[in-house]
Parts: C-alpha cells; sequence; structure tokens
C-alpha cells in the first residue's frame, strides 16, 4: 500500500469509528457509565486524551487487522484481528482499573470488553470492505 492509501484508509477508518462510537456512547450505553461509576466520572471530558487515544487506537487497527486484511485479499481477517486487538487494547485499560481502584465495577469490566471486542472488529471489517471497493485493492 502507499502512503496515499494508507491516509485514505486511515481517513475511512476514522469515520468508521466515530460512527459506530457514538452510536454507543450517545445511545446504546448513555446511562450506563454515569450509573456504575457515578462520582470516579469527571465532570468534564479531558477531550485531549480521548481524541488522542482514538488516533491512536484507529493506528493500531490500521497496521495490524486493516491493512495486512487488504495486503492480503481478505476483508474477514480484518474482522477477527481488528477483534483482537479491540479485546486486549480494552483489557489493558479494564483489568488495570480492576486491579487497581477501590470499587471498579466488574460489570464495566464486562461490558468494556465486549465493546472494544465488538468496536475493533466492526470497524476493522468495514473499513476493509470500503477501502478495498474505494481504492480498488
Amino acid at each position: 500500500m502507499t502512503i496515499k492509501q494508507l491516509l485514505v484508509m486511515y481517513l475511512i477508518t476514522l469515520a468508521v469509528f466515530f460512527l459506530i462510537d457514538m452510536v454507543w456512547l450517545g445511545v446504546v450505553a448513555k446511562g450506563f457509565y454515569r450509573r456504575h461509576l457515578g462520582s470516579m466520572l469527571s465532570p468534564n471530558v479531558n477531550w485531549t486524551a480521548a481524541i488522542l487515544f482514538y488516533l491512536l487506537f484507529i493506528v493500531g487497527l490500521l497496521v495490524f487487522a486493516i491493512r495486512p486484511a487488504l495486503v492480503g485479499g481478505e476483508p474477514l481477517k480484518a474482522l477477527f484481528l481488528g477483534a483482537l486487538l479491540g479485546l486486549i487494547s480494552y483489557a489493558t485499560y479494564d483489568l488495570s482499573n480492576l486491579a487497581t481502584l477501590k470499587d471498579w465495577p466488574l460489570v464495566v469490566t464486562i461490558v468494556d470488553l465486549v465493546w472494544g471486542t465488538v468496536l475493533g472488529g466492526a470497524v476493522s471489517f468495514v473499513s476493509a470492505v470500503l477501502g478495498r471497493g474505494l481504492l480498488k485493492l
């Protein structure tokens, strides 16, 4: 893949990621985190940290899941590799919190691990399919 193709894939993946994750955060899990984390939540989101995570996570999906799937001509490979990276990424955060923070809810860890897996797999697969069609790979 050329640098231009990688940049196009990054933008595709960024759009797919935000569409899917905003549905999760804005609709599906809207009250979930407030209900289970309550006073642990900051009244203001640290957007710099949140955006930095998202941008880096998308790089990870592109490098470790989407690109290998596109190069191999196997979009389903993106689903499985993306799901694995999503699980590992979300597990790093949630299992560390479960291990070190007082009163960190197990249910939040479980839900986040499932969500990270679904998110990573779905974003990678949809991005690979879109990219394959748009870039004629």
